[in-house]
């Protein structure tokens, strides 16, 4: 712990307590290992949250505190959009801060989920991983998900169905803030009202939870607070400072808000859920990774509208043109797919494999520019550039999840039923469920 807390201290010390200016390689350095020294804080306040509250609760509490820099730097976005409304520094700002959630959603999905699911099937070789499943067939072995991750998932697609209309309306509005922010509320509720399973711990969070109890929830909320602080003074100027040298060799500023800046904020995230899979802990790793999905496609969507309005002094819908609808539907598109291979609560390493395929696909296509002219049938010659991919890729997405929920509806049926249950409060597994077929690859 303490050797975790010293890593923190130089950017602490120079930058926000003696405000020295430093040089942007020195800031992306000493910034970058703050985060890395918070981040192993903040698992080990969760991992030793859970002998007082609920796992969902604790993994939930990680994940609104390892993604709070995405939440600063889109605030500040949202924030500018509002100052002087009608003008082109407004309409950059309000895309900006589209750029940066819809970036954040899909790299936490594309490299998040898929890379995950990768080095657990690869470390399960040394840490005897019981959720590895070891499968006959070309990259078959697959991560099995505890079954109470249904509860997310259900949310998580009821989130992403409405994200398909906000883009109809003038803009993210009130009613979509409360819908979508009332939705995440739900679900912590029901989070707060889910068994207490207490797992053993060895290390340094079982170290913590051999405290009394009134000095274990100190200790727990000291860390929680702590490397919360940490992260949300080091991760921006981690993300600005990274911007500086992308902008320095030649990179757009739209690209390092949208894939540089959120890959440095979702930086704290992965790097707990790295440390949980390598404890053999993949279940926890993967529910702290599905719950963070939740809130950012909840709270920081719905928050936007809050924010710009906050800064125009009345209520106003922060505006969307046709590329940021786009984004929008591409985004929710993604996460609709994701949602369709989480259905089995399995993710083969085939499945990550072309999670992360059609990301860098999407990804290689928006930062090239390129455009392709397609003979599509029925519609002759289709130049696809700009916003047109956007929408194409979308239906990629789209005809690939479809065909997964229709190959399996048993599981969907199951784990609609399961969640169901949970959010009524009943958390008994029902005997009487039906057996759900073997996860179709």
């Amino acid at each position: 712990m303490f050797g975790a807390a010293l890593l923190t201290v130089p950017w602490l010390g120079l930058h926000s307590l003696f405000g020295i200016e430093l040089q942007t390689g020195v800031t992306v350095a000493l910034s970058g290992v703050a985060v890395l020294g918070a981040s192993f804080l903040l698992a080990w306040g969760a991992e030793t949250a859970e002998a007082d509250v609920p796992r969902a609760f604790a993994l939930a509490i990680l994940a609104v505190l390892a993604v709070a820099p995405e939440y600063a730097v889109d605030a500040l976005y949202a924030w500018e959009a509002g100052i002087n409304p009608g003008s082109p520094e407004s309409a950059e700002a309000a895309s900006l801060a589209v750029a940066n959630m819809t970036g954040a959603n899909r790299i936490l999905i594309g490299i998040g989920w898929s890379a995950i699911a990768l080095f657990t099937v690869f470390r399960a070789r040394e840490t005897g991983d019981e959720a590895v499943e070891n499968r006959p067939g070309f990259l078959a072995d697959a991560v099995r998900l505890d079954k109470g991750i249904s509860t997310e998932i259900l949310f998580l697609f009821v989130a992403t169905m409405f994200a398909f209309f906000v883009p109809l309306g003038d803009g993210i509005g009130a009613f979509d803030m409360f819908v979508l922010v009332g939705l995440y509320v739900s679900y912590i509720l029901v989070a707060l009202n889910s068994p207490h399973e207490h797992q053993e711990q060895i290390g340094v969070p079982a170290y913590l939870q051999s405290y009394v109890k009134p000095k274990r929830i100190a200790t727990t909320l000291s860390l929680f607070l702590f490397s919360g602080f940490v992260i949300l003074v080091a991760v921006e100027p981690f993300a600005h400072g990274l911007e500086e040298l992308g902008t320095a060799v030649g990179v757009p500023p739209f690209l390092m808000i949208q894939w540089v800046a959120p890959l440095a904020s979702e930086s704290p995230e992965l790097i707990v859920v790295a440390y949980l899979v390598n404890k053999a802990r993949s279940t926890a790793g993967f529910n702290a990774l599905i719950s963070s999905k939740l809130n950012q496609w909840t709270l920081l969507i719905g928050t936007l509208v809050l924010v710009y309005s906050l800064s125009l002094g009345y209520y106003g819908p922060l505006p969307l043109d046709s590329h940021q609808a786009g984004e929008i539907w591409l985004t929710a598109a993604q996460s609709y797919f994701a949602i369709a291979i989480l259905i089995s609560l399995t993710i083969s390493v085939r499945e990550a494999l072309v999670l992360l395929g059609l990301f860098f696909a999407q990804f290689v296509y928006a930062v090239t520019g390129a455009a392709v002219t397609l003979p599509l049938p029925g519609l002759g010659l289709v130049t696809l550039d700009g916003t047109t991919s956007l929408f194409a890729f979308s239906v990629v997405y789209m005809a690939l999840g479809t065909g997964l929920f229709v190959v399996r509806w048993r599981e969907l049926r199951s784990v609609a039923k399961r969640s169901i249950r949970r959010v009524r409060g009943d958390f008994t597994e029902d005997a009487a469920e039906e057996p759900v077929a073997a996860a179709e690859d």
